[in-house]
């Protein structure tokens, strides 16, 4: 009943920027926590970015002061804006959503469909 769609990844030259964004729609009671995810070829998948409903966030030291995490509670939306992109961020960014189950404090997790993000001169 509920869907994450990512948009906004691309192909982007060292320093570049991008800007991803992830709606959830469906059946959406409360949404707590929205992330954001990567992996890497190789690699193992790490979050990037986190944002509480009270906007609260936290970042990987790596991305510390080039990507922001915002949210849009009305649109159900999390964005994740990356500046000063390097190839290192070349990964498959994955959005995140903690949905509330009514009457209940337990969330459950939803995932969206992932977008590359590759940074390549």
């Amino acid at each position: 009943q509920v869907q994450l769609v990512e948009s906004g990844g691309g192909l982007v030259q060292p320093g570049g920027s991008l800007r991803l964004s992830c709606q959830a729609s469906g059946s959406v009671f409360r949404i707590n926590n929205m992330g954001w995810y990567r992996q890497a070829p190789g690699k193992q998948r790490e979050l990037v970015a986190g944002i509480t409903r009270g906007g609260n966030t936290n970042y990987v030291d790596s991305v510390k002061g080039r990507f922001t995490i915002s949210r849009d509670n009305a649109k159900n939306t999390v964005y994740l804006q990356m500046n000063s992109l390097k190839p290192e961020d070349t990964a498959v960014y994955y959005c995140s959503a903690d949905i509330q189950r009514p009457l209940t404090s337990y969330s459950t997790t939803y995932w969206g469909q992932g977008t590359q993000v590759t940074v390549s001169a």
